[in-house]
């Protein structure tokens, strides 16, 4: 069940790579996460291009140039076949109950937790969800390049043009824009002295800022007005979790190597708000 597709980068192996995580079934009422890397989203035919909270069917087997334990990738690479066989209704109750259930299922309080077992050999974990203590605000920073460079568009370019893998795709990928702006959550949890500050991810936040950004016309200052809201008014008031994870770069290297690659917001039900 895919639960976390992060924003597209650009590969100079594999043209442009999305990242996924989600839930995989072990045996009878048992799941845990996973990882499914490298994957070209963009490039699937339409039918295979799945969505958040659905459930996908390929063949996968473990990744072993990735030492954290969650990370797989398609048996057969790229040309890997992707079945969409299911999905977690977004209804008027927006099925939370039955997402809860995936979700949820493990949820660490202290991110100093979590970052220790991360750092474990017979451990690495490398995904999580994490309830926050509190919930401080939303930070926007401008990008100091807010293109790709010349270089990277120009490889990016001819890779496209002449290694279309997927037989449905008849014409050349243009090439995702890059985002000019990172965004943060500033938040507390159990234990920590003071706040943390982790980089969101997902490919969520990317998309509803080019949808902002749409709307204002143009205006970014307005746009990331309107990301705010989202992220920091109407999400503060949801019973909020963040989807957490670490990069094979960072893994073994950052004091804290996780970021933030998807959020989790049911509704409040008789708990307190995380608003400060």
């Amino acid at each position: 069940m895919v639960s976390v597709k992060t924003y597209p980068q650009p590969s100079q192996s594999y043209d442009e790579l999305v990242c996924n995580a989600g839930f995989v079934s072990i045996e009878d009422d048992q799941w845990k996460w996973i990882r499914i890397y490298p994957v070209q989203f963009r490039q699937l035919p339409y039918d295979q291009q799945y969505k958040k909270f659905e459930w996908i069917e390929l063949d996968l087997q473990r990744n072993w140039k990735d030492s954290r334990q969650e990370s797989y990738r398609p048996k057969l690479g790229i040309d890997e076949e992707i079945k969409t066989v299911g999905s977690i209704g977004t209804g008027k109750d927006r099925a939370w109950a039955e997402r809860k259930r995936y979700a949820l299922r493990e949820v660490f309080d202290s991110m100093e937790e979590l970052i220790q077992l991360a750092k474990k050999r017979e451990v690495q974990k490398s995904l999580a969800t994490v309830r926050p203590k509190s919930l401080i605000r939303l930070e926007i920073e401008k990008e100091n390049e807010t293109e790709w460079s010349s270089e990277s568009r120009k490889t990016l370019q001819q890779l496209s043009l002449f290694r279309n893998t997927h037989k449905s795709s008849s014409q050349q990928l243009e090439i995702v824009s890059k985002l000019p702006y990172k965004y943060y959550y500033r938040f507390v949890t159990e234990g920590d002295k003071k706040p943390r500050k982790m980089m969101i991810a997902d490919w969520e936040i990317g998309a509803l800022y080019w949808n902002c950004l749409a709307q204002t016309e143009g205006d970014e200052n307005a746009a990331n007005e309107l990301v705010r809201q989202k992220y920091e008014e109407e999400f503060f008031e949801k019973d909020l979790y963040l989807f957490v994870g670490t990069t094979l770069a960072n893994h073994h290297k950052a004091r804290n190597p996780f970021m933030i690659i998807g959020v989790f917001y049911p509704p409040l039900s008789n708990q307190p708000s995380l608003f400060p």
